[in-house]
């Protein structure tokens, strides 16, 4: 019978490109997802996918099915958060920028708890570009994105955090000044395609001071690991200082006023969760 397993990973393959990359995301191996998908069609009697080619492509029963697929997951996504006998029940599907998953969200969701205890959650990880894709599919009911990315007319973006980055500096750097930090110590690059690696880029040739690039890394915690180590200095968001590798190092702000960036909560403009999502707003902006 189907369900919405199935439904999920049809999504997946679609929006990913493939069966093997859309495994990674559904938590399955290639041979679970090409079994699943084999059942789908085996039950509504038309083949999905082309695969006499690579990567197979949809056929045409396959990009109707995909747009009822979303349909049927945004229907059963927005029931599980229902209210019943006056309590929200279900689980609500919410995606968060990795800066922000180890202590702002966690921090919301338990703040949540305290408002509706029969809640539960399911919280997925990613880019905002691919986070927002997931919300308009229906596999995300809400996520937290950067603003420097187009939001789709279909979804709505509320801005709960404005933050500033920061200077974040080895131990013992902390008597000196933004310019001689930059002339003087080597620079840690957040280099991977978000938009903050892209403002930082952008903020830093502003300074007219080219730093002397020690290393490009591509996850923010790896990167405060490399400040860590002593490697060098690196521009990361304020709220890196909340972790606890990041604590005890020194630091200035990033700019004559703090340059900053805005993150915000992306939704689809009509869900049965309103409700639940206006609360976590709420509990995003306290923080």
């Amino acid at each position: 019978m189907m369900d919405t397993r199935q439904l999920e990973t049809l999504l997946a393959i679609e929006q990913h490109g493939g069966f093997a990359a859309a495994a990674q995301v559904v938590n399955l191996t290639a041979s679970a997802v090409s079994q699943q998908i084999t059942a789908l069609e085996t039950e509504i009697g038309a083949q999905l996918f082309d695969r006499s080619r690579r990567p197979p492509m949809l056929t045409a029963k396959g990009v109707e099915m995909v747009r009822s697929a979303r349909s049927i997951l945004n229907i059963v996504s927005e029931t599980k958060a229902s209210v019943t006998a006056g309590r929200v029940r279900g689980t609500m599907a919410f995606g968060s920028l990795r800066t922000c998953a180890n202590s702002v969200v966690p921090t919301a969701l338990a703040v949540m708890r305290t408002t509706y205890p029969d809640l539960n959650f399911r919280l997925r990880v990613g880019k905002s570009e691919e986070l927002m894709n997931n919300v308009a599919s229906g596999q995300l009911d809400a996520a937290l994105v950067a603003d420097h990315v187009i939001v789709p007319s279909t979804l709505r973006w509320t801005p709960v955090i404005e933050e500033p980055l920061v200077v974040l500096m080895p131990t013992g750097c902390g008597h000196m000044s933004l310019e001689d930090v930059v002339r003087n110590v080597n620079f840690i690059r957040y280099r991977t395609q978000v938009p903050l690696a892209r403002q930082i880029d952008t903020e830093m040739a502003r300074l007219g001071i080219s730093p002397k690039q020690i290393a490009s890394v591509n996850t923010m915690t790896a990167v405060v690991g490399c400040v860590r180590a002593g490697l060098g200095f690196a521009v990361v968001p304020q709220i890196v200082l909340k972790d606890v590798i990041a604590v005890s190092l020194d630091w200035l702000p990033f700019g004559t006023p703090p340059i900053t960036r805005r993150l915000g909560v992306v939704q689809r403009f009509s869900s049965r969760q309103e409700e639940i999502t206006s609360a976590l707003i709420d509990a995003l902006t306290e923080i």
